[in-house]
């Protein structure tokens, strides 16, 4: 690219470059190019240690912040799934009450250890009490999800959300410790 020839200075002008002009100026040179391009390099990846362990220890401050706020019922760490006053209404009115699906996991135990007893008769009565009580806890979800839909007709009206029934029979099924959120009312205490 072709330059304009620059206009000699006048005479009296200082011939010192780093010496500010009578109040203007910034008080130091131009940095070059090759100054400048030097002070913005760096990799384009942050590939240290330092940076991948910082990382994974936010994350991991993320993660637990978010699994005990879940745990706590705390709105801002549900899913939508769980989210709202009448989720938390159905939570509640589930794990205050006994339910027959709390106990299909032991039961499945009990029938897989009966399995190991070499006694045909033992082997094959386990298996038709299991799904004896797999039938009663069809139809105790059956009736818990028909319980809690018209509960809840009751208290909202026309403003109850869908899937509650869903909601609450599937909450039944899970073991009272390892449900998420977890209980938040004794068992015996109904919600208000």
């Amino acid at each position: 690219m072709a330059k304009t020839p620059a206009a000699p200075a006048p005479k009296d002008a200082p011939t010192d470059v780093d010496a500010p002009v009578s109040g203007a100026g910034k008080g130091r040179a131009t940095p070059t190019r090759a100054e400048r391009e030097a002070a913005r390099k760096r990799p384009l990846v942050p590939d240290t240690k330092e940076a991948k362990a910082r990382a994974r220890a936010e994350l991991a401050t993320q993660r637990e912040k978010a699994r005990v706020g879940m745990a706590a019922g705390d709105d801002r760490f549900l899913t939508a799934r769980d989210r709202g006053p009448q989720r938390r209404w159905v939570r509640d009115l589930i794990d205050s009450g006994w339910h027959l699906g709390e106990a299909v996991m032991p039961a499945m135990v009990v029938v897989i250890i009966a399995t190991f007893i070499p006694v045909y008769g033992i082997q094959f009565y386990s298996f038709i009490a299991l799904w004896i009580f797999i039938l009663f806890v069809i139809g105790d979800m059956v009736i818990t999800s028909i319980r809690v839909k018209r509960a809840a007709r009751d208290k909202w009206g026309d403003k109850m959300e869908k899937g509650l029934g869903w909601y609450a029979a599937m909450r039944t099924i899970q073991m009272r410790f390892l449900r998420l959120p977890k209980p938040q009312v004794k068992r015996g205490q109904r919600p208000a």
